[in-house]
């Protein structure tokens, strides 16, 4: 599997430790009048990242306490179900957070934080069948995927 690359950002020193995992939510109105904004807001929204290294840079910021620490990032892998059919490792898919039963076990998997609706992802690596039973009674595989 080929690394991704890393993109540094600013996140609230309370965070910026190395392994941390986030969604990015977007730009909050407090950054607005900030003069390093665009640093902190240069992921996409709704992406789930991973903290690869910790940077020394520090800013004062508006919306951390204890300021904002530069930081290297890369979009982290998300676990999800899918059907059988499309976890092919390598293969490109489109996901389509069609369930809504909240209180299936399963939940969680097949619409994981982190999935942008209707956008393609790469099937990294098939982990194995889900771990409880579909509350649609259909058989679905665990994947790792990656934003394509």
């Amino acid at each position: 599997m080929a690394e991704t690359k890393t993109k540094v950002t600013l996140i609230g020193t309370v965070l910026a430790k190395a392994g941390v995992e986030f969604i990015y939510e977007g730009e909050a109105p407090e950054c607005d009048t900030c003069k390093v904004k665009k640093a902190c807001n240069n992921l996409q929204k709704g992406r789930k990242y991973r903290i690869v290294t910790v940077r020394t840079t520090h800013h004062e910021c508006p919306v951390h306490l204890n300021g904002a620490t530069a930081v290297e990032v890369m979009e982290a892998p998300i676990s999800a179900l899918i059907s059988p059919e499309m976890a092919i490792v390598n293969s490109k898919i489109k996901i389509e957070l069609s369930c809504n039963k909240a209180d299936c076990k399963s939940y969680a998997l097949c619409r994981p934080e982190g999935v942008v609706d209707g956008e393609k992802y790469v099937v990294t690596e098939v982990l194995g069948n889900a771990p409880d039973i579909c509350d649609k009674g259909r058989a679905l595989k665990l994947v790792e995927l990656r934003p394509a």
